[in-house]
């Protein structure tokens, strides 16, 4: 007998995604005019041929991928965003049916998808605990001996009768993985949205998923974190705009996916970059290195200060306010070590009407010596996605002297250079703070 508990079979989702936009000037003999010109296509197209529409187009999410997952096996799932990871998810915990292909499930699955997904926004944290472990068709017996449990792991004590719709978006992600990895499913099915917990509960989190492993249940998880996939998952799926790129051990996956995340932030200009998600009301359309006198840098070096400017087209077509802009810098590993964002200093900012460029100025640059990919996210009033590119752009520092001593640190142990105060002596210390 076969030890698979999923089986995905020349799998494939199919979207249509319509191009008319139709503006809040369209008239009554615009709107006959188009209806007028859909029956003229209907009357001279032959019968039982699909007429295709001129203003839609099909947009395969997920295409022909077809791969085994065995019990107890940790898999990664990566890919740059719109390669259909989540797509790829949701069809595996039902959310979403395929549009081709079949998948095979043995076992309950549990899914800590998008924030809020699989509660009711009405129950409290209570009843959405029983609810959801009804629905993994646990008797309520079961579900009172991990009660407990679970509301201990998710730290929501103080709000378990309180209305999920008044959660925070963390209280919502610790609540939600809370439920799916307690209840004891036999495939734990993770996305994303545990980067929208701190820290600490990040970490908590990845200590749970270790030991539901350790118990010989199949986790599939999706990261942009390269670090967590090599160090959780045994294998690694990627995933390239809907197809099966890699099938292998997590660290192919990776190499093969960091290579493709160079290359493509090398090759391809920002405006003609389609791996973003946001409204795409206000978009990035470049990004430049500027020293001390404007001029462009094309290497970046420890110590020294630097302009980081960002392009960006707005298509509202007035100035917009309150705008929030973060640079983020990931090494080789995906892990990130520097995060520049305009909210943490009250810095909102106020685009132009139509096109300009967004200035991120930084003194004694704190990065050693190595290879970083940039990502930049661009947002409303720290509500709307405006625009998200991840691995927008890749950059290197090279050379630079952070400390004033010729010591370039140690790039293979940290990345992150900080200057330090050093003695044997109270007085000499406390007399230089």
């Amino acid at each position: 007998m076969s030890d698979n508990v999923v089986r995905v079979e020349n799998l494939g989702k199919k979207y249509t995604i319509s191009h008319q936009k139709r503006g809040a000037n369209s008239t009554l003999r615009d709107a006959i005019a188009t209806t007028t010109k859909a029956i003229s296509r209907k009357l001279l197209t032959p019968f039982g041929k699909k007429i295709p529409h001129p203003n839609h187009e099909d947009f395969w999410a997920l295409r022909n991928v077809s791969f085994d997952i065995k019990q107890g096996e940790v898999v990664g799932i990566i890919g740059r965003n719109g390669a259909g990871k989540s797509t790829l998810l949701k069809i595996l915990s039902r959310i979403t049916e395929p549009t081709t292909g079949q998948i095979l499930i043995t076992g309950r699955v549990a899914s800590l998808l998008e924030v809020g997904t699989g509660f009711h926004q009405e129950l409290t944290g209570r009843e959405n605990i029983f609810l959801n472990g009804a629905i993994l068709g646990m008797s309520k017996a079961e579900i009172k001996k991990k009660f407990d449990e679970i509301v201990s792991f998710a730290e929501v004590e103080k709000f378990l009768d309180t209305p999920v719709k008044h959660y925070s978006s963390g209280m919502y992600v610790r609540l939600a993985f809370a439920i799916a990895a307690h209840l004891e499913p036999e495939i734990l099915i993770v996305d994303e949205v545990l980067a929208v917990g701190d820290v600490q509960f990040q970490k908590k989190c990845l200590g749970k998923m270790n030991n539901v492993a350790k118990e010989g249940r199949t986790i599939l998880f999706v990261t942009h974190n390269m670090s967590m996939v090599e160090s959780l998952c045994d294998r690694g799926i990627l995933l390239e705009q809907g197809t099966l790129c890699v099938d292998g051990t997590s660290e192919e996956a990776v190499r093969v996916y960091l290579e493709k995340s160079y290359s493509l932030a090398q090759e391809l200009p920002l405006n003609q970059r389609r791996d973003r998600t946001g409204s795409g009301r206000v978009r990035v359309s470049s990004f430049r290195i500027l020293n001390e006198k404007g001029h462009e840098e094309q290497v970046l070096q420890s110590g020294k200060n630097y302009y980081f400017e960002v392009g960006y087209s707005n298509y509202i077509g007035k100035r917009l306010s309150n705008v929030v802009v973060s640079i983020a810098f990931a090494d080789e590993r995906g892990t990130f070590d520097l995060l520049l964002r305009s909210n943490f200093t009250n810095d909102y900012l106020t685009l132009n009407s139509d096109q300009g460029y967004i200035l991120c100025g930084i003194e004694n640059l704190p990065l050693v010596n190595g290879l970083y990919l940039v990502s930049i996210y661009l947002s409303h009033a720290d509500s709307e996605t405006l625009d998200d590119i991840q691995e927008a752009v890749s950059v290197v520092v090279d050379g630079g002297d952070f400390f004033g001593t010729g010591n370039p640190g140690l790039p293979n142990f940290c990345k992150f250079l900080v200057k330090a105060d050093w003695s044997t002596s109270h007085a000499h210390l406390f007399s230089h703070m």
